[in-house]
């Protein structure tokens, strides 16, 4: 523990200089947790044709391409610097294969280091059913997760962001409130809020576990 706390104060201080390969290699250290957020954010309409693992591989050489930004971002937090990176390639990836105009609409609620696509109901929904829901046939439980879409899509965008933030992308309350440009006692408090609004939506859902 002691030597990989080592390694990664040497990576920071090295990527801090604006390394690449330093800067790639805390990419690297980080994958999984971006790769989370790739597979949430994702378009639906996309799903299926691009392929996670290849939306790293270019956010990773944009990231090093990008050392010298990083060098001067002081006080960024570098998971949260990446991720906004990775998020910044895959908005490109909606808008080259979805058009243009899907750079005007699907933001982040905050434009905190650029805007990454929202997790979407449909997303949020085929990660909830499974928690909130028993297994049963594919044609029930086709039927309850575009119930629970529609609950979700009359929630206010902000709760959805913060349950994605949160829950599915197991963000800290402290990165969190740094992504929305908050302080974190309104984060905590917007999180706590969120759940309360999510059972209550549940609870209205007949077949979901209450």
């Amino acid at each position: 523990m002691a030597s990989d706390a080592g390694e990664t104060s040497d990576l920071l201080r090295r990527a801090g200089g604006g390394d690449p390969q330093a800067l790639a290699d805390l990419f690297t250290r980080y994958r999984t947790r971006l790769r989370r957020m790739v597979r949430l954010r994702l378009d639906r309409r996309l799903q299926g044709r691009v392929d996670p693992s290849e939306v790293l591989r270019q956010a990773c050489a944009d990231a090093a391409q990008r050392a010298r930004e990083f060098a001067v971002a002081a006080g960024v937090p570098p998971f949260l610097w990446l991720r906004a990176v990775t998020g910044q390639r895959l908005q490109a990836l909606h808008q080259q294969l979805l058009g243009p105009r899907m750079g005007d609409a699907g933001h982040e609620v905050s434009l905190y280091r650029g805007a990454l696509p929202l997790a979407n109901s449909v997303s949020l929904a085929a990660q909830l059913l499974g928690r909130l829901a028993p297994a049963s046939p594919a044609e029930e439980q086709a039927e309850k997760q575009v119930r629970l879409q529609e609950a979700l899509n009359n929630m206010d965008a902000l709760d959805r962001e913060i349950l994605a933030l949160r829950h599915f992308e197991e963000l800290s309350n402290d990165e969190a409130a740094d992504v929305l440009g908050i302080d974190r006692g309104s984060a905590s408090n917007l999180y706590i809020r969120a759940l309360k609004r999510l059972k209550d939506v549940v609870s209205r859902l007949p077949g979901f576990l209450h």
